[in-house]
């Protein structure tokens, strides 16, 4: 697992929406860990001066800046391809990408979890499996034994992966799929809510119903 700091570190906070939030109490959750100093609107200027007590001082344009007085910096951006873009600037300025798990999840020690990973309350990732830079584990979703998550995706809140399950980089399994043992989904793919996925899935496929099957390519 990705290493957690022994001291109190200062963070940057990329995003100031919904998942944003979400990830600010992540971080509050971990205690004496981590303070959040300051955050960004990753898309445009920000409308409001805080998010939830944490001052917001610009968009996209002052990351650097920014990034040059903290420790590291944590994803709060839902979008898979533009939380990639910016978890590159990041690490372009040789800052961290903290990863984040709320004391409610469960993530075996015996797992492999990179930079930047956000894990909710219920969260739970089994022995042998890797989740990839910048992924979201979302509230209640099961990554099972020797999974392999890419890059920046995401398993919404109640998706369920079996066993040997592959998943590649940007790709969003949907809230409450599920998806059989040793099936590989590729990268730029998704899983629509509720689907059963019981077939690979080719990158840029979006894959729905019960069984899953093919919508559209994007």
């Amino acid at each position: 697992m990705s290493a957690r700091p022994s001291t109190r570190q200062s963070l940057l906070l990329i995003g100031c929406g919904s998942h944003a939030r979400v990830v600010l109490d992540l971080a509050r959750a971990q205690g004496p860990l981590w303070k959040v100093v300051v955050a960004i609107d990753a898309m445009k200027k920000p409308d409001a001066a805080e998010l939830e007590g944490v001052p917001i001082r610009g968009g996209p344009d002052d990351l650097e800046p920014l990034l040059s007085g903290v420790h590291g910096a944590l994803l709060g951006i839902g979008d898979n391809a533009l939380r990639e873009r910016l978890g590159a600037r990041v690490l372009a300025a040789k800052r961290a990408l903290v990863s984040c798990f709320h004391p409610k999840s469960s993530i075996s020690p015996r797992s492999r979890i990179g930079p930047g990973v956000a894990a909710c309350p219920g969260a739970v990732v089994m022995t042998g499996a890797v989740v990839g830079e910048g992924a979201i584990l979302n509230t209640g979703c099961t990554v099972d034994h020797d999974c392999e998550i890419g890059a920046y995706a995401h398993i919404a809140p109640g998706a369920h992966l079996g066993g040997r399950v592959k998943v590649g980089a940007r790709t969003l399994i949907g809230i409450g799929a599920s998806v059989r043992q040793n099936i590989r989904i590729g990268a730029d793919a998704v899983v629509g809510a509720g689907a059963a996925v019981v077939a690979d899935v080719p990158d840029g496929v979006t894959v729905v119903g019960v069984p899953a099957c093919p919508s559209f390519r994007r």
